[in-house]
């Protein structure tokens, strides 16, 4: 586990403001609205004009789905994917988390559209809370930084590879 956020990035000098999709867990909503409050709170403070869209999933398990059909309608520069799964003592939340994880880097790699992945896997309300709520190690804050963050390198791609 990380014990430091990343940098804020500077806004991406564009002429169009960056599209960002959220697709949010309806489940354990009391950390999961933290997590969309302070995404949308970064996305904003990195780069006003941001425009976001908020998808909803029943659960953490069906985020991909909704995050494949959002990424087929190819206008949003980037997708966010925000859920919380606590785990208990089955192994169930692993295979979600498992199955999540593996769904959400082929959604990202089939569309070519950076699909920042923070449905976290917990240990306890207390982990979540850290994580969801709390200003020092705050997810939501990691997952906007690192829209703009592959925002930068998908730009430096395509200049590299002269524009196309």
């Amino acid at each position: 586990m990380s014990t430091k956020l990343p940098t804020r990035p500077a806004k991406i000098h564009d002429t169009t403001a960056p599209r960002v999709a959220i697709v949010a867990s309806e489940y354990n909503p009391e950390f999961v609205q933290g997590l969309i409050n302070n995404t949308c709170k970064e996305l904003y403070h990195i780069d006003r004009g941001c425009v976001i869209e908020l998808f909803g999933a029943p659960g953490s398990f069906e985020i991909p789905l909704v995050a494949e059909m959002v990424a087929s309608l190819r206008r949003h520069d980037a997708i966010v994917a925000l859920g919380v799964v606590l785990q208990g003592r089955t192994k169930h939340a692993e295979f979600i988390g498992d199955s999540v994880s593996h769904a959400l880097q082929q959604v990202a790699l089939k569309h070519m559209v950076p699909v920042i992945h923070e449905v976290l896997l917990v240990g306890s309300e207390e982990e979540a809370r850290e994580r969801c709520l709390d200003k020092e190690l705050n997810r939501g804050v990691e997952a906007a930084r690192a829209v703009f963050a592959m925002l930068r390198a998908r730009d430096q791609v395509k200049a590299a590879a002269g524009g196309r």
